[in-house]
């Protein structure tokens, strides 16, 4: 769809993949800034990846392309990137998009008067396109884009359902109303709609959806205690793993394992607590386990994975 450049910030045709482009190289550009250029505090670390999603947004904007899509598409190169300081970077990142959804929440109830609902029929047409993305367009396209994965067809079908409408919704919303487009509050409504929607009705089935498919499901508590060790170097071979319900790794023992003879288990964490480990030590399910290893991480982690139908 063609868009307007100018004091509306639209963006022209070819945005889309300018933002892509763009964002592919700031990732990558970032991923060796981050591994390979020390910082002389832990607290910079943080930082230095905000600046680069500013620096990302701000040359793509300036290229007339996609900010918003070229620092996400930098976001997805950089999820799996092994880097130094990376719990302290997801954690300080964690914290400032919580942030950014109370702000965008916050704005949404300020922002939207409910006495117009009923006079412009955003009740119902909000209703409808909610009922439409939560059990039709969704489903539909989760299932084509699915179907290539090594999943399991409840996995697909939980997978096909989830994906709850919230702050990002609200945001471009707003887009709408800076914007003056015609019959702005209108639509600004029915994404309030939506979004409330998707929150109240679609995420309370969430758990009920969970138990048709059996998708195993586990409250997560807070672990505010956490042990860990500084290296200078990148740690090679080590890979942390859950032990999931079907498994084979479930019931066994650690000299059960095959995990090979150049490999062994470090740790066990359950539920919370460390275990001490031996070769008669018997794995349960959701036991973190630590492990040491020289061969193939991905054979091993199937040892600790359900098999699917």
């Amino acid at each position: 769809m063609k868009g307007r450049q100018g004091e509306e910030g639209d963006v022209p045709e070819g945005g889309a993949a300018i933002g892509a482009a763009l964002g592919v190289a700031g990732g990558w550009c970032l991923k060796h800034l981050i591994r390979k250029v020390p910082l002389p505090a832990e607290g910079l670390y943080p930082l230095r990846t905000l600046a680069g999603a500013f620096a990302v947004y701000g040359l793509t904007t300036v290229a007339h392309g996609s900010g918003f899509l070229a620092v996400f598409v930098a976001g997805v190169l950089l999820g799996d990137v092994r880097a130094p300081y990376k719990k302290e970077i997801e954690r300080f990142h964690t914290a400032l998009g919580s942030l950014g959804e109370v702000v965008a929440f916050t704005l949404l109830g300020l922002t939207v008067p409910l006495w117009t609902f009923t006079m412009e029929g955003a009740w119902t047409d909000g209703i409808v396109l909610a009922v439409l993305l939560a059990f039709v367009i969704r489903p539909l396209v989760l299932t084509a884009l699915l179907w290539p994965m090594d999943l399991s067809r409840r996995e697909k079908t939980f997978l096909a359902f989830t994906g709850l409408k919230g702050a990002v919704p609200v945001l471009l919303g707003s887009y709408l109303v800076s914007s003056g487009v015609g019959d702005a509050d209108r639509l600004y409504d029915v994404v309030f709609v939506v979004v409330v929607f998707s929150v109240v009705v679609q995420g309370s089935l969430v758990p009920t959806v969970a138990r048709w498919c059996r998708v195993p499901m586990r409250s997560v508590e807070l672990e505010p205690w956490a042990l860990g060790v500084r290296l200078r170097d990148r740690p090679e071979g080590v890979a942390r793993h859950l032990v999931e319900e079907g498994s084979p790794a479930e019931s066994s023992t650690v000299d059960g394992l095959a995990i090979g003879e150049d490999a062994w288990v470090s740790m066990v964490v359950r539920e919370g607590r460390i275990v001490p480990v031996s070769g008669a030590t018997r794995l349960r399910v959701g036991d973190e386990v630590l492990l040491i290893t020289g061969e193939d991480e991905n054979a091993i982690a199937d040892l600790l994975t359900a098999r699917g139908p």
